[in-house]
């Protein structure tokens, strides 16, 4: 609550509007905007209403502000110490962040204080200096557009090489593996970084004459019951697929997402683990999916009486 709430994406979205509202240039229209730019696609759910109806009592019904001097939003100690703790996981440092001001700060847990219980254990090798290097190697290519030479182990074991457009890095968190996704005329195909031996950046790429198509993603369509505070728990568990949220009544939404069909078995789980609050809509073969893995836990169970 500390970091999700304050100072994070609702109030940077808060923070404008209210400075906006200062200098007399919020409307309806301007305060739904900042919300869906600011913060996420459902926020406009929340925000507008939330700020307009009184809840949030910043504004009064003219959209006036009831405050001052325009928001300041200072990182306070435990946000450093939070922050010196992130900056500390192993996955993180592979993009080298900054840790300009936070030199001295003493983090607020270490790394190791976690046990996963829903993941595999054969990871990626974070501190091998050749993944390393391969991993930033491919990173600066995707930021500066340019083509990447690689030379990596294939399934089969042999060495390959080849020359692609990287198109981004992906985490995998059932996997713990990051993968590298190369784009070509026709479709996005996967690697693995643990898999890739070398790389070397070449020349930039023509971005008008490559077409970047979405890859093997699938939609889902899910109704949600809003009880025992769902909407906020679902929309969480899934915040970083991406994903459209329209409200249908006072307590019922239609999310559709969006996810690599990789991923297929890490969403059916997901769902499930929200029990009859979340009911698959579309489409039917996942449904069938849900159906079975449903049927093979209640075989499992009477098994077992």
């Amino acid at each position: 609550m500390l970091f999700s709430e304050i100072y994070g994406a609702y109030f940077n979205a808060v923070a404008e509007i209210l400075s906006k509202a200062l200098e007399g240039n919020i409307t309806d229209k301007a305060l739904t905007d900042i919300a869906a730019k600011k913060a996420f696609s459902e926020s406009t759910l929340v925000i507008p209403q939330a700020l307009k109806s009184g809840e949030w009592p910043l504004l009064d019904k003219d959209l006036k502000t009831v405050l001052r001097h325009k928001a300041d939003m200072p990182l306070t100690m435990l946000q450093k110490r939070w922050l010196k703790a992130l900056l500390m996981d192993r996955r993180i440092a592979l993009f080298e962040p900054d840790f300009t001001g936070l030199e001295d700060i003493e983090p607020l847990y270490v790394p190791d204080v976690f046990v996963f219980f829903d993941q595999y254990t054969d990871g990626d090798p974070y501190d091998d200096e050749s993944y390393i290097k391969c991993f930033r190697t491919a990173l600066k290519a995707i930021r500066e557009k340019r083509m990447l030479k690689i030379a990596f182990k294939s399934r089969t074991g042999n060495v390959r090489c080849d020359l692609c457009v990287p198109y981004c890095i992906e985490y995998s968190q059932k996997d713990d593996k990051f993968r590298l996704l190369t784009a070509d005329k026709s479709r996005i195909n996967t690697l693995n970084m643990a898999r890739i031996l070398h790389c070397e950046i070449c020349e930039e790429y023509d971005q008008n004459g490559l077409c970047f198509p979405r890859g093997h993603l699938k939609e889902l369509v899910l109704l949600l019951h809003d009880e025992r505070n769902a909407l906020e728990r679902v929309l969480l568990h899934f915040s970083h697929f991406e994903k459209e949220t329209l409200k249908l009544d006072e307590d019922n939404y239609q999310i559709k997402l969006h996810y690599d069909t990789d991923d297929e078995t890490e969403i059916l789980i997901r769902v499930l683990s929200f029990g009859p609050v979340l009911e698959v809509a579309e489409p039917q073969e996942f449904r069938n999916l849900v159906k079975e893995r449903i049927r093979r836990q209640m075989n499992v169970g009477n098994g077992m009486g």
